[in-house]
């Protein structure tokens, strides 16, 4: 039996103990409270790196098909009402049979054709700055070796225990670090069809979610992570707090991550280090970080039956990542892999002439902020614009232009800005000179065509405006032919009239 002085000193050293972890959780920058975490600053690489590349890849890229319009990743979900005229079940039927139940598609995941340093060279060509895979979509298979995945499940439903039978998150991780590529992951919250999901939603969230998510955060330690499927319950049911009290005091990404701000149902736009909108416009200012998500056509997962037409040109991609960083906010622009691991092509040309473009360009759009005016407008009408989370209508091409177009104004000019600097961008060559109104221009200041070697001369003229009288260039000399930036050191620009 232990002497009396020998308990004593056991409890005396165990209240020190527990005094310590209290004056150490009350140490901790960042208490499970929204109104302590929305204090923490969003880390500058995020600000400055503006374009980054996301990736749909999973089971659902076995099928890659979805009706007219829609999201192919959502196969399952929507084939999954079995009923006559809903066309994801006639589809299903038709081509794999009333009898193949989703699973099956795991062993078929084969990825034997992906390379992550292509990929990774491909991203680093297209002038992304980091990239976003999906981790796990809502039908739960995870592209790492989740044990909480098999498990829940019951049955094999990670890319190592089927399927390639490869981590292909760490593949893709190693790489993209290598090319110099900020790595981070899209994690969905719920799981369509999880049976624990299903019959106990508390269960879900604290024995298979939050183990799961801190799993993959710890494997890859992410610098950014992409939230998703937080719909069905409010944040404190998700406990997503408490997840991020731990992500930003104790993960291994507590330095750089940066979050998205879909934690629970009421949290869009109001909690997170960035605001998230999805084939939308952004949002209108630079009033709190935020970023656009979108495919080159009108799915994330790849989509068999998408056309031509239907991918938006290289030409429309560069105009809205421009027109979003004119507003302060990031581009995340989706690719979709097929199940054997290639990037379709007609993706890959759209990167890489968007590469091509930040080459010579990319001074004005990487570590710029928001100039005080994100546009000039020609005279005319100026069309209304939403701003919104989700499916607003943004058709940027009918809004640039020189001139009004049937009375409506245009965007002639986007600008972007650093200390000293403004960036002056036009969608496409300006003809023989451009004005820009409402500026103020030291005397002396040398302005620069971005990718052209030759002087470009310019006129200031009466009330606050400049003139910049552009060189007589063959067609096939003009650097950019699809956006044009000037350079123009020590202007500032003023207030609208």
């Amino acid at each position: 039996m232990k002497s009396l002085q020998t308990i004593n000193a056991i409890v005396v050293t165990a209240l020190s103990l527990g005094a310590a972890r209290v004056v150490a959780a009350e140490a901790l920058p960042y208490k499970p409270q929204w109104d302590s975490l929305d204090q923490r600053p969003c880390p500058e690489w995020y600000l400055d790196a503006k374009f980054g590349i996301f990736i749909h890849w999973g089971l659902y890229s076995v099928p890659c098909w979805g009706a007219p319009k829609q999201y192919a990743e959502w196969y399952w979900n929507n084939m999954a009402d079995r009923k006559d005229g809903n066309p994801w079940w006639e589809h299903h039927s038709k081509y794999w049979g009333k009898d193949f139940d989703y699973a099956s598609f795991a062993p078929m995941f084969k990825c034997e054709h992906f390379n992550p340093d292509q990929w990774a060279d491909l991203f680093q060509r297209a002038g992304a700055k980091y990239v976003v895979p999906t981790s796990k979509h809502h039908e739960g298979f995870c592209l790492w070796p989740s044990t909480q995945a098999d498990q829940s499940w019951g049955r094999p439903w990670n890319s190592v225990s089927t399927g390639p039978k490869r981590d292909l998150m760490g593949d893709l991780s190693k790489a993209c670090r290598d090319h110099g590529l900020r790595f981070g992951f899209y994690y969905s919250l719920y799981e369509w069809f999880n049976p624990v999901w299903k019959a106990d939603r508390k269960r879900y969230v604290d024995d298979h979610m939050i183990p799961q998510f801190k799993d993959v955060v710890t494997r890859y330690q992410p610098s950014i992570i992409f939230s998703d499927g937080e719909w069905d319950m409010p944040s404190s049911d998700w406990k997503s707090e408490e997840v991020l009290a731990w992500l930003f005091n104790e993960s291994p990404s507590r330095a750089d991550v940066v979050v998205n701000d879909r934690w629970g149902k009421e949290t869009r736009h109001k909690h997170g280090t960035y605001y998230t909108t999805e084939y939308a416009a952004g949002m209108k200012d630079a009033t709190h970080p935020w970023e656009e998500n979108r495919g080159m056509g009108h799915s994330y997962g790849y989509n068999r039956t998408e056309t031509a037409e239907e991918y938006r040109s290289s030409r429309e991609l560069i105009l809205v990542l421009i027109d979003l960083v004119s507003r302060g906010g990031n581009f995340l622009l989706n690719v979709g892999p097929t199940a054997d691991g290639r990037i379709p092509a007609i993706m890959q040309d759209r990167l890489l002439e968007m590469g091509n473009w930040l080459k010579i360009n990319g001074e004005a759009i990487y570590g710029t902020r928001h100039a005080g005016r994100d546009c000039q407008w020609s005279e005319g009408q100026r069309p209304g614009q939403q701003f919104g989370q989700y499916m607003i209508k943004y058709n940027l091409m009918e809004q640039v232009g020189t001139k009004a177009k049937d009375g409506k104004a245009v965007k002639q000019v986007f600008f972007t800005s650093k200390p000293g600097i403004l960036y002056a961008i036009t969608p496409g060559w300006p003809g023989e000179n451009l004005i820009v109104r409402n500026i103020k221009v030291p005397a002396d200041t040398q302005i620069q065509l971005l990718g052209f070697s030759g002087r470009v001369e310019h006129r200031l003229h009466e009330a606050n405006t400049l003139e910049i009288l552009l060189p007589h260039l063959p067609s096939e000399w003009i650097p950019s032919p699809h956006a044009c930036t000037f350079k123009i050191p020590g202007a500032e620009l003023l207030p609208e009239p």
